[in-house]
Parts: C-alpha cells; sequence; structure tokens
C-alpha cells in the first residue's frame, strides 16, 4: 500500500495539485480501505475531501493498486 507522501507526489505530478493527507484518508474511507485514526483528531472529519478533487485521489489508489 502506498504511503501518503508517494499519493501526494504522484497526484501532484499528474495533476499539478496536492492532496492535503485528511482528503487522502476521506477517500480512503470512502473507498473501504483501511485507516488509522490521527492522534491530532477530535470525534468528526473536519475537513472533507472536495468532490472535485476526489476522482484525482482514486485514480492514484488505482495506479498504486490500492483499488480497482
Amino acid at each position: 500500500m502506498a504511503t501518503y507522501s508517494e499519493i501526494q507526489a504522484w497526484v501532484k505530478k499528474k495533476y499539478g495539485w496536492t492532496p492535503k493527507s485528511c482528503w487522502i484518508a476521506h477517500c480512503k474511507e470512502l473507498n473501504g480501505l483501511s485507516v488509522r485514526k490521527s492522534h491530532r483528531r477530535k470525534g468528526e472529519r473536519i475537513e472533507p475531501c472536495p468532490e472535485s478533487k476526489r476522482s484525482a485521489i482514486e485514480a492514484a489508489f488505482r495506479y498504486f493498486e490500492m483499488m480497482k
């Protein structure tokens, strides 16, 4: 499984922007991938991934064979 840094680097190279780690975690949850709870997070997710950014992050998941 790819690290958050690897996903961020791939998205930056392919799409020209860097996803926030909380966006990656949110997309992982939406796609049923395992995610650990951040020690900094208290309660509900404050900053979910915007709909317009999800497809690029999910493309990275497919590239790194984390999902089909």
